[in-house]
């Protein structure tokens, strides 16, 4: 695509907002939370169960390395529960040999059968820690899969979306999505999943294992879930919203430091440095009050789920100290039984840890989600134009557009401009000069009329075909970190060095680029402050003149350079502009005497056209405006 309509304040670049680390439940292992994802103000509430239930249908593409997660936690959470009902039969024959000895009535401890036990249990921790770290394996895997599909749906997304969308949403937000959010929703399934699984499963294999030891001490340890249900739901209730908050603000906070960096040279030159930095303090501080409530709340749910725990212990150990001594049960049981309550509380924790975690991917997921279905660009025509040759020939047919349907800035405009005319747009600030090259680009759709080329309805083209006859300088230039040389050949990806240096010769920029310390290969820095603004306009100007288009659009682009340099410009514009349609706009009147037709606009609708002197002759507007640069520049 043969054009510079990027900003100027949005290069590509590493820059990346800042993140917020610390899941729901702080450190450890449920704690390990990503970047959050950044809710933006006013939005609706979310809809849990139509984003996990769209997360899902991304997580069914990998449907069989989510069985063998499955199957390898189920696994490994089995031969871990095995283990404390083997390691009792061990204290049980340990207890007997020494009860025996004691009374002299056994004939001691028997070693070889506890060792025998001992390497069972080796045995059955080894398998399970391999099964752990295979289906940990592979759910990352299947995290880092689903994270690339996103972010490249993402990146293919942000290409056909209109430039209405960027135009209203702050381009922090927009980052987010791309990094915090979908790193969100990677960590968080990567942590959640897999403890689902193990934890519903722990829950169900303690419970069997318990029932097997004794259903009188099973009902006992049952009679604490009520008051954890109860516990556990107070705190989700009371912490979710200051999660909602955090997220909010941690989204507006990043586009506040993202904007000021961006700008950051204005920022300085209004001595804007204290307002900046008290804008932040607020979201900042908002942002701690809403980040500390949560965490707090969250943080509360250990200590109080481990307290009930220990509740249900102390009432096991009584019990089964009664039951031990009615030979009901044996030590080596007791022993069992209460690791079995201790391993039975923790995933029932660990369950409402993840209630929160799974609030917090749904969270990530629905903006992403949403963004993946915002309106795009109006389709492509099935059967677009081909144009063999190019003439350049233009018309704009009763051309009537608004940026929203209740402010319309184009009226009525019209005008017909023949191949390989030179066409200078004028008029006073607002007129909307700019916005007729937009429209020309098919940035945006008219709003009723049509703009032809050859023609043709430029709705009837496809966007890519009809902006490579174009090529496009604007007055915000935009240069990429990477070496002059590339910049230059973002013109036409595929020419050769010399065909590059012919075309920054030809923008008399050559002889400043040789006199830099790499020359061509010096490599620009993510804002291309490395060189100065005037040589940041000769480099595009050179893009474009390699582009080799068939219609081209200078909007102000000698605007940034010196009066010499300007004077060297023209003429190689002049060149340039032979036997291809140019569209100029320009506020030094002085510099598009020559063109073969001026359109002077005023409120979106074309009050003169004629050639410089006609116009002068006729004494009105463009007379009137082109004056008023002389008696300004007398008057200075």
């Amino acid at each position: 695509m043969n054009m510079q309509n990027h900003s100027p304040r949005n290069p590509p670049s590493q820059f990346r907002p800042g993140q917020a680390r610390g899941g729901p439940m702080g450190g450890g292992p449920m704690g390990r939370g990503g970047p959050m994802g950044m809710m933006m103000k006013g939005e609706k509430p979310r809809d849990f169960k139509g984003t996990m239930a769209k997360l899902l249908q991304y997580l069914g593409t990998y449907k069989v390395a989510i069985l063998i997660v499955l199957i390898f936690a189920v696994a490994s959470t089995i031969f871990a529960i095995i283990g404390p009902k083997i390691l009792g039969m061990a204290t049980t024959k340990l207890f007997e040999g020494v009860v025996g000895q004691i009374s002299g009535t056994g004939a001691g401890i028997d070693f070889t059968y506890i060792g025998n036990i001992i390497l069972i249990m080796l045995g059955l921790y080894l398998v399970s820690s391999v099964f752990s770290y295979i289906q940990g394996w592979v759910m990352s895997d299947v995290s880092m899969k689903i994270t690339y599909r996103f972010r490249k749906e993402i990146a293919a997304k942000i290409n056909r979306m209109p430039l209405k969308y960027f135009d209203g949403t702050n381009h922090g937000e927009v980052l987010s999505r791309v990094t915090n959010d979908v790193d969100t929703v990677s960590q968080t399934l990567n942590q959640s999943l897999t403890q689902i699984i193990t934890s519903v499963t722990t829950i169900i294999g303690v419970l069997v294992m318990m029932l097997t030891i004794s259903w009188l001490m099973t009902l006992v340890a049952l009679c604490m879930i009520p008051l954890s249900l109860l516990i556990i739901g107070f705190v989700i209730g009371k912490s979710q919203k200051y999660f909602k908050q955090q997220q909010d603000f941690l989204g507006h906070i990043n586009g506040h430091v993202e904007e000021m960096y961006g700008n950051h040279v204005v920022m300085k030159a209004f001595n804007g440095e204290e307002k900046s930095v008290a804008k932040f303090d607020k979201i900042n501080g908002t942002l701690f009050s809403s980040a500390w409530k949560s965490q707090f709340l969250s943080g509360l749910m250990m200590p109080v789920m481990s307290f009930v725990g220990n509740l249900g212990y102390v009432a096991v150990c009584i019990l089964g100290g009664w039951l031990a001594i009615s030979n009901a049960i044996t030590v080596g049981d007791i022993q069992a039984f209460i690791q079995y309550v201790r391993s039975f509380t923790q995933p029932i924790a660990q369950i409402a840890n993840i209630s929160n975690i799974l609030q917090q991917t749904a969270a990530a997921a629905e903006r992403v989600f949403q963004f993946l279905a915002e309106a795009e660009e109006t389709p492509e025509t099935a059967d677009p134009v081909q144009l063999k040759t190019v003439e350049g020939a233009v018309e704009f047919r009763n051309v009537r557009f608004g940026y929203s349907p209740d402010k319309i800035i184009i009226k009525d405009f019209c005008a017909t401009i023949a191949p390989g005319q030179k066409i200078a747009i004028v008029g006073p600030t607002g007129a909307g000069k700019t916005t007729m090259v937009k429209l020309l680009m098919r940035f945006y759709d008219v709003n009723s009329g049509a703009i032809l080329v050859d023609g043709h309805d430029i709705r009837d083209f496809a966007r890519q075909d009809l902006r490579q006859i174009f090529a496009m300088v604007l007055q915000d230039t935009w240069l990429y970190n990477g070496a002059i040389m590339e910049n230059i050949r973002y013109g036409c990806e595929g020419a050769t060095d010399q065909e590059v240096i012919a075309a920054a010769k030809a923008a008399r920029v050559h002889h400043f680029v040789r006199a830099l310390p790499d020359g061509y290969n010096m490599v620009l820095n993510e804002e291309a402050s490395n060189v100065s603004q005037g040589e940041m306009q000769l480099l595009t100007i050179a893009r474009a003149i390699l582009a080799d288009p068939k219609i081209l659009i200078l909007d102000e682009a000698t605007s940034s350079v010196d009066t010499r340099t300007e004077v060297l410009i023209q003429r190689a514009m002049l060149d340039l502009m032979k036997d291809r349609t140019s569209f100029i706009i320009a506020h030094r009147l002085s510099t598009i005497r020559d063109a073969d037709l001026i359109l002077v606009m005023s409120d979106g609708d074309i009050v003169e056209q004629g050639t410089h002197t006609e116009l002068l002759a006729a004494g009105g507007f463009y007379a009137e405006l082109y004056n008023s640069q002389f008696e300004t520049s007398t008057t200075a």
